[in-house]
C-alpha cells in the first residue's frame, strides 16, 4: 500500500470539490441546451416562429457562445478566474430568468444571447479550473467525472425539457435554471479559492469584433442556405474575407485573442482538429434526432425526450470509465477509440433512417455515438490539458473551447440546413413546429431522404476526426 503525504491528501480534498463546482456549471449550461433541442417545437408554436426565426433561437446562444469564448479567457486571466467564472453563474441565472417572460421571440433571443455571455464566463474557465486543482496523476479522473457531468446533465435534459413543454409550458425550460444557477453561485463563492491573476495587458478589442463578424456572417449564409439568394453569397463572402484577415490581424497585435504561436506543436493542431470534427458530428445529434420523432412520426415532445435518451446514457457510462482507464490507457488512445465508436453509432443511423425502422436499431446507433463522444471528450481534454505550459493555460483552453465550439455552431446550422432542404420552403416551418406528419406520407418521406443525408454528412465527419485524432501523437504541444 502506497503512503499517500497530508498534502496530497488536502490537494485531492481541494480538487474534487472544486470538481463539484465546476460540474454544476457544466450540468446548468448542459440542462439549459438539450432541454431547448427536444422543446423548440413548442416554443416555435407558441410564437408562430418562421424558420429563420426559429434557428436563430438557437443560433444565436451559440454563435454569441463561441466569439467570447476565448475573449473571457483572457479578460479571466487579468481580473481572476474565480471572479470571472462567478459573475457568469450570475448572469446566467438572470438571463434564464428573463428569457421566460419573453413577449416575442427576438427578445427571447436577446436573453439567448445574455445567456450565452455567461455561459461563454463558466465554460472558458471550468477546465483551467479544474486542471489547476488536481495533481496530474489524478487529472484524468477528475476530467472524467467533469466531462461526465455533462453527460448527466444530457441525460436528464431531453426528458425534462419535454415533460416541461408537455406539462407546465416552455417558459418553464428556462426557469428551471434559475434554482441551479444560484445553488452553483453559492457553492462556487463558498469552495472556489482565489487563484493569482494574469499580467495586466491589454485585451485584443478587434481581434473580438473580426471574429464575431465572421462567424455571423457565416453564420447567417448557412442558415439560408436552403432558400438561396443573395443573403448567402453576401455572407459567405464577407465570411471568406474576414477569416484571413483575422489571421493578419492576430499575427501582428501584442497581446491577440488567439495568439497562434501557441499552436505551432503538432499535437495541438491535430488534437484541434478531432476536436472540431467531433463537435461537428455530435453537437446536432439529439436536435436532429428529436425532431425526427416529434415532425417525422408525430410523438409529443416527452416521448421524443425520452427517445434520444441513448445518447447521453453512452456518455454519462463511457466518460467515467475511459477516465478511469486515463492511468492505464494513453489519452491518445481514448481520442481515437471514442472517435471511431461515435463514427459507427451515425453509420446506424444513417443507413436505419425510415419511418418504420425499430427503435431498438435507433437506440444503438444513439448509445454507440453517445459512448464515443464520452470517450472522446474525456481523453482528448485530458491530452491537450496535460500538454499545456501553465502560463498558457487560460487563453489555450478557451481557444479549444472555441474551436469546440465553431464545430457545434456549425454543426446545428448545417444539419438544419440539409434536414429541411428535402422539403419545399412551404413545408419547413411544420418541420420546426414539429407537425409535419399531420400533412402526407409523402412529405414526411421527402423528410426522410434529409434525416439520411444529414446522419450521412455526420458520419464522414466523424470518420475525418479519427483521422485527426490519430496524427495528434506527441506529449508535448509547444516546444
Amino acid at each position: 500500500m502506497v503512503a499517500v503525504s497530508p498534502d496530497y491528501a488536502l490537494q485531492l480534498r481541494y480538487a474534487w470539490r472544486v470538481c463539484s463546482v465546476t460540474s454544476l456549471g457544466l450540468v446548468l449550461i448542459g440542462i439549459a441546451g438539450s432541454t431547448l433541442n427536444v422543446a423548440l417545437p413548442a416554443v416555435v408554436r407558441h410564437f408562430h416562429a418562421t424558420p429563420f426565426e426559429s434557428s436563430w433561437i438557437l443560433l444565436s446562444f451559440l454563435l454569441v457562445n463561441t466569439a467570447s469564448l476565448v475573449f473571457f479567457g483572457r479578460v479571466a486571466d487579468l481580473l481572476g478566474r474565480r471572479e470571472v467564472y462567478l459573475a457568469g453563474f450570475a448572469l446566467f441565472t438572470v438571463a434564464s430568468l428573463l428569457a421566460g417572460v419573453a413577449p416575442n421571440v427576438w427578445f427571447l433571443v436577446a436573453m439567448r444571447v445574455l445567456q450565452a455571455i455567461g455561459s461563454a464566463m463558466i465554460l472558458a474557465n471550468g477546465t483551467v479550473i479544474i486542471t489547476a486543482a488536481f495533481p496530474p496523476d489524478r487529472l484524468s479522473q477528475g476530467m472524467g467525472v467533469y466531462i461526465g457531468t455533462l453527460s448527466i446533465a444530457q441525460l436528464a435534459g431531453p426528458t425534462v425539457g419535454g415533460l416541461i413543454a408537455e406539462a407546465a409550458g416552455w417558459q418553464w425550460i428556462f426557469w428551471v435554471n434559475v434554482p441551479a444557477g444560484v445553488i452553483a453561485l453559492v457553492w462556487g463563492a463558498f469552495t472556489l479559492r482565489r487563484m493569482p491573476r494574469g499580467p495586466r495587458e491589454p485585451v485584443d478589442a478587434l481581434g473580438n469584433l473580426l471574429i464575431f463578424a465572421a462567424l455571423t456572417a457565416f453564420l447567417l449564409a448557412l442558415s439560408e442556405i436552403g432558400n438561396g439568394g443573395p443573403v448567402v453569397i453576401a455572407g459567405m463572402a464577407v465570411a471568406a474575407v474576414l477569416t484571413p484577415l483575422v489571421l493578419l490581424v492576430e499575427r501582428r497585435a501584442s497581446h491577440p485573442v488567439l495568439d497562434l504561436r501557441l499552436f505551432g506543436g503538432r499535437m495541438l493542431v491535430w488534437a484541434n482538429l478531432a476536436s472540431f470534427c467531433n463537435a461537428l458530428a455530435r453537437a446536432a445529434l439529439i436536435l436532429v434526432v428529436a425532431l425526427h420523432f416529434q415532425a417525422a412520426l408525430g410523438v409529443d415532445a416527452f416521448t421524443a425526450g425520452l427517445s434520444v435518451l441513448p445518447v447521453p446514457v453512452g456518455m454519462a457510462l463511457a466518460s467515467p470509465i475511459a477516465g478511469a482507464l486515463g492511468r492505464r490507457v494513453s489519452p491518445y488512445a481514448l481520442s481515437i477509440g471514442g472517435s471511431l465508436f461515435s463514427a459507427a453509432g451515425l453509420a446506424v443511423l444513417m443507413v436505419s433512417a425510415r419511418p418504420g425502422t425499430p427503435y431498438w436499431i435507433i437506440g444503438v446507433g444513439l448509445f454507440l455515438a453517445g459512448c464515443g463522444s464520452g470517450t472522446f471528450l474525456t481523453g482528448n481534454t485530458t491530452q491537450v490539458m496535460s500538454a499545456l505550459p501553465p502560463g498558457s493555460l487560460g487563453v489555450v483552453n478557451g481557444f479549444r473551447l472555441m474551436v469546440m465550439n465553431v464545430g457545434i455552431v456549425i454543426s446545428v446550422g448545417l444539419s438544419l440546413s440539409m434536414l429541411t432542404s428535402a422539403v419545399s420552403p412551404s413545408l419547413r416551418a411544420q418541420v420546426y413546429a414539429g407537425t409535419l406528419s399531420r400533412l402526407s406520407p409523402v412529405a414526411v418521406e421527402q423528410l426522410m431522404a434529409g434525416f439520411r443525408l444529414t446522419y450521412g454528412a455526420l458520419f464522414g465527419v466523424a470518420l475525418a476526426g479519427a483521422l485527426f485524432a490519430a496524427l495528434a501523437r506527441g506529449r508535448r504541444a509547444v516546444p
